[in-house]
């Protein structure tokens, strides 16, 4: 059952209103019903997530709660691996199967029972008190009986009850930014293992016109129409294949692997993994600089995240100034029974006096550290504003730079290679020539299909921006596959 803190107050008022003996039996009867159950919590904040994630992220979010549910799970699993597999099958895989959100999701859940268990008001305490007094051969027995509890808490329970929604609030935006964190390491682990794979493909080209070349080298050496000098420039150029061969492969394990990681999959579905053979082609236009600064930023994880402690923490200025002073209130119902004598009733108050601790070193931590948590609002917006910025700015320029080797770079070496086959067929040229040139247009596809990556890298990265959880793209499993001079070399 969901209760807002203004019913809550309403309801609370309307109870100090009532007559003093059926007051603090409603007290107690309205603390059982408005601190709810645990669970009810952990269900709105799974809800509040879900409902974010289609939202910003296309996927579901599921949590995993019984053995029928995992072996669904399981089962949708293997029938999306049963096909090459897409970002979004990527996307989607990751936040309703791997173990690392499960485990998210689980600790979300207990941080939510914690808040409830904070806004729960302390229990009542009895105390029993038997007393044995032997005189004479007389036998006294006096029995005391005290059931007390908190006047304070009960006061300051409104307060508990704000405190504890804020903190639901902050465990949603947490949830929700770990949510993002998931889904963008799985977008660009895809990526990475794609490009990986789709780079190999063409190293495997490279090394095989290196080692033809290589070949016939050897071969027209030993007919005297090669020179030593020559033949080693192309079993050279044969072996640099190799190596770069050896790095691609290496690139394209370590990225595939690392993408088995991110979905948490097991050994056969690792296996059943399939990638497309190439990336996505890039979008006609790139996102408008405009329609990206109107992104509500406000809306960003991390903005609210800020805005909702900073919250926290001005409620809890306020409820520290009330016990910095006096920090304990407790009343007690008596009841004492003594041999021969009629019981006796009362109540017992009991309060700590201020006598060493009158709370002003307390009120100065607490008005400091909201004054620090207002000046980190403020930074958080400050550094929200520039981040978007700055990944839109990546974004633009990898996007540029992708379309300037396709529509560019790539055709050009195409248009050159078309020429060069002319001139090969008229026999202005020799074969070696061809060889180069070949493996030259080779080598500006594989720039080209890296910086299609960069492109969806950074598409991701900014998608994580606007949303408050920018993501590094560093590619440096890549960029070992490049050799030294950034590309082939001439002859």
């Amino acid at each position: 059952m969901a209760i807002t803190t203004d019913t809550m107050t309403a309801t609370y008022r309307i109870l100090l209103a009532a007559r003093p003996r059926a007051r603090l039996l409603a007290l107690a009867a309205a603390a059982v019903l408005f601190t709810g159950c645990a669970s009810t919590a952990v269900n709105q904040n799974l809800d509040s997530t879900a409902q974010f994630s289609r939202q910003h992220l296309g996927a579901e979010v599921r949590w995993l709660q019984s053995d029928e549910a995992r072996a669904q799970a399981q089962a949708d699993v293997d029938a999306r691996l049963a096909q090459p597999l897409s970002a979004d099958d990527a996307v989607q895989i990751a936040l309703a199967y791997s173990p690392a959100l499960q485990a998210m999701l689980y600790d979300s859940a207990a941080d939510a029972a914690t808040a409830t268990q904070g806004a729960r008001l302390p229990n009542p305490v009895f105390a029993f008190e038997k007393l044995v007094r032997k005189e004479a051969g007389a036998r006294e027995l006096e029995i005391g009986r005290v059931l007390s509890f908190s006047v304070l808490d009960l006061l300051l329970w409104p307060s508990r009850l704000r405190v504890a929604e804020y903190q639901q609030q902050a465990t949603r935006l947490t949830l929700a930014g770990n949510v993002v964190d998931v889904a963008n390491s799985a977008r660009a682990a895809w990526v990475n293992a794609v490009a990986a794979e789709q780079s190999l493909t063409y190293f495997r080209q490279v090394k095989a016109t290196a080692d033809a070349g290589a070949e016939l080298a050897k071969r027209m050496q030993a007919a005297g129409n090669y020179s030593r000098l020559q033949r080693a420039r192309e079993q050279a150029f044969s072996a640099d294949a190799v190596a770069q061969l050896a790095r691609a492969q290496q690139s394209a394990l370590a990225t595939r692997e690392a993408l088995v990681r991110v979905l948490g999959l097991t050994d056969a579905q690792a296996a059943a993994l399939k990638l497309p053979p190439r990336l996505p082609d890039l979008p006609p236009a790139p996102r408008d600089e405009a329609s990206v600064q109107r992104t509500g930023l406000e809306q960003r994880l991390d903005v609210q995240l800020s805005r909702v402690s900073l919250d926290f923490l001005a409620r809890e200025q306020g409820l520290s100034r009330i016990t910095s002073l006096v920090n304990g209130l407790e009343v007690g119902v008596v009841r004492n029974s003594e041999s021969g004598l009629p019981p006796q009733r009362g109540y017992e108050l009991a309060f700590p006096l201020p006598l060493f601790d009158f709370g002003d070193a307390g009120r100065t931590r607490t008005e400091a550290t909201y004054m620090a948590a207002l000046n980190r609002t403020a930074q958080v917006a400050v550094e929200a504003n520039s981040r978007v910025r700055e990944q839109y700015g990546a974004y633009r320029t990898a996007y540029d730079v992708a379309r300037h080797y396709r529509d560019e770079i790539v055709p050009l070496r195409k248009a050159i290679s078309d020429e060069n086959v002319l001139r090969y067929n008229a026999m202005l040229i020799g074969v070696f020539e061809l060889l180069a040139d070949s493996r030259e247009q080779i080598t500006s596809v594989v720039q080209a299909i890296e910086a299609q990556r960069d492109f969806w890298l950074a598409d991701a990265a900014l998608q994580a921006a606007l949303v408050g959880r920018p993501i590094d793209t560093g590619t440096p499993a890549a960029s070992s596959t490049r050799s030294a001079d950034g590309g082939a070399p001439t002859h």
